[in-house]
Formats: structure tokens, sequence, C-alpha cells
């Protein structure tokens, strides 16, 4: 079985089975809306521990010929809308877990050339009968395969961001990364056979790179969530659902963990809220997914300058944001 192309539903399958799960399948709504169309390429940014994995997990169970999820999506929201059946196990799949493909080359400086070489590989192998002589990228090869084909792919990368934050000192790195991804990405060929690119992570993708790196990416983060607002984390009324079938008291649910706003709603972390109901204690448990050193490197990127900020919040005086 291939590792990047066409993935199983296996992991969403796990999430949906869990103890808890909240159904956040209405986002398949939007992307469906937006595929093959000027507002195909999206980013989602968000804090550690919202459920970008496993949004990129239902993506992947919805979009990927590799498995049949029909009836895994027949509980929920999605199934219920007009473009269900449309769109469903209809597409060539690429899943990118950055994280995870960090922990497959034993120099940092070779992933790269790993995500690659491998995408290259399996898609090559899928489609043999294809001649690609002369075909030196993954941007080439799925060209290639649009041309012979006619067939539009869907690319999700989880944890875009990983080698930005990570490596931050590594600017070749960088470079050839940012390179892959332009190349991937921008530009009219990749409009021919991208149907759908889902990206996520905790940087914004347009502030990270130079002005026109990834210009076409729809960008929605926790400052403007846009029409993706209640699909990051769970709403005041899902934890009140919660809170009702689990006999906690909602008051103090919100008392600890309501500590979001988007789009005139109020949200809370996923993490926070699940190991609440799961543990039953009342305890910080988003901080303890992280260290002080991980955080600290991303205040001292400056992003909107937000290291004068928490200085300016550090020595008592207030910021506007």
């Amino acid at each position: 079985m291939a590792i990047f192309l066409n993935p199983n539903n296996a992991n969403f399958n796990e999430a949906v089975h869990s103890k808890i799960y909240v159904d956040k399948t209405g986002l398949i709504e939007y992307t469906n809306s937006v595929i093959s169309t000027t507002a195909k390429f999206i980013c989602n940014s968000r804090p550690r521990r919202f459920g970008k994995s496993m949004t990129a997990d239902m993506l992947c169970a919805y979009y990927s010929k590799g498995c049949d999820s029909r009836e895994l999506f027949q509980p929920y929201t999605i199934s219920s809308c007009s473009t269900f059946e449309k769109y469903l196990n209809q597409y060539d799949v690429i899943h990118i877990d950055v994280q995870w493909c960090k922990d497959q080359v034993e120099n940092i400086n070779e992933i790269v050339n790993y995500i690659k070489e491998s995408c290259m590989h399996e898609l090559q192998n899928e489609y043999s009968d294809i001649d690609y002589t002369g075909i030196i990228s993954l941007s080439g090869t799925l060209s290639k395969i649009n041309d012979e084909t006619g067939h539009r792919f869907v690319v999700i990368i989880d944890e875009w961001d990983v080698l930005i934050r990570d490596n931050a000192n590594n600017k070749k790195l960088q470079e050839e990364y940012i390179d892959f991804l332009k190349g991937l990405f921008k530009g009219s060929q990749p409009s021919r056979y991208i149907a759908l690119a889902y990206l996520t992570g905790i940087l914004p993708i347009k502030r990270t790179m130079t002005q026109s790196a990834l210009n076409n990416f729809d960008e929605y983060t926790m400052l403007n969530p846009g029409p993706l607002a209640s699909f990051i984390g769970f709403t005041e009324e899902e934890v009140k659902r919660l809170s009702d079938t689990y006999n906690i008291d909602f008051n103090r649910i919100k008392k600890w963990y309501d500590g979001y706003y988007l789009n005139h709603q109020h949200v809370y972390n996923p993490k926070a809220v699940v190991s609440l109901f799961t543990l039953g204690v009342f305890q910080s448990y988003w901080a303890q997914t992280s260290s002080y050193e991980s955080i600290n490197s991303l205040i001292q990127m400056n992003f909107d300058g937000l290291k004068e900020a928490v200085l300016e919040m550090l020595s008592g005086n207030e910021v506007k944001m």
C-alpha cells in the first residue's frame, strides 16, 4: 500500500469511533463548493491541539480513491448535503504529513527530496503506462498524468510549517522547501492538475514566505476564520451538549476553557474539552501539550510585532489587537 497516494480511511474511522467525536464534516460541504475553482487553494492555520490532523484525515477519507467511505460518513452532516455523492472517493489524494516525514530521514536536509521522490515513485507506479522520460519533479509528474488522463488531484499537507518553525536557522532548507511548494501550487499549470489543495499549520502561510510565494492561497486563521469559523475548535453549543451528556456544570467549563471568539461565536480548545470529559478533572490541558521553548521560538519570530506586544503586556500595559 502507498504511503502518500490515496490513503485509506483508517485514521478517520478511529476518530469517529473514539469516546468523544464532534461532527465537523460540514467543512467538506465548503471544500466541495470550491473544488476546481479559483478558491481551491486553502490554508487553515490553527494553534496546537485544534484538530488539524483529524481534519486532514477526514478530507482524505472523503476524497481518496483508496477507500469506500460512504457508510463511514452516513451518520454525519455531510451525508445530507447535495454534493455528498458527487465527490465521495472520486479523487487521487496525496497526503503529506511533514512532521512524520521528518522522522524518516537521517539528515533533515534530505526531507524535501524524500517527499518529492516518494510521491513521484508512488504516482508513477500507479500510472505506469505513461512515459515519464525527462520528468524530474513532483509537479512535472502531476502535470504529465493530468495531460495524459485528465485526472486532477487533491493535495493535503498536514503541518506544512514544521520546517519553518523547527528549522528557522536553516535558510538553505527553507528556500528549498518554499521552492518545492511554489512548484507544486503556483502558476497556471498547477491550476490544471490541482482540484483542491488543503494545508494545515500553526503559522500563516503568506506572512512566513516572500510576498508572492503562495499568494494564490486563501488563508483562514484564528483572527480571520472566514467560513471555517465553526470548524475550528468546538463551538459553545457543542460544548453545552457534551456538558449535558457528561453531567458537568457548563458555567464552570466556560470559566475554565472559553478562550476564543471567532465570527461572533465562542470557541473552545478540543484537547482541553475532550480531556475534561474523559478524565473528569479541571486542568490546563492545553498548556501541557507544548514546552515554553517551542512557544518562545514563535514569539521570537515576531510576526505582526508579537514579541513587542508580549513585552508590553508583561510590563503591565494593554495592547489593542
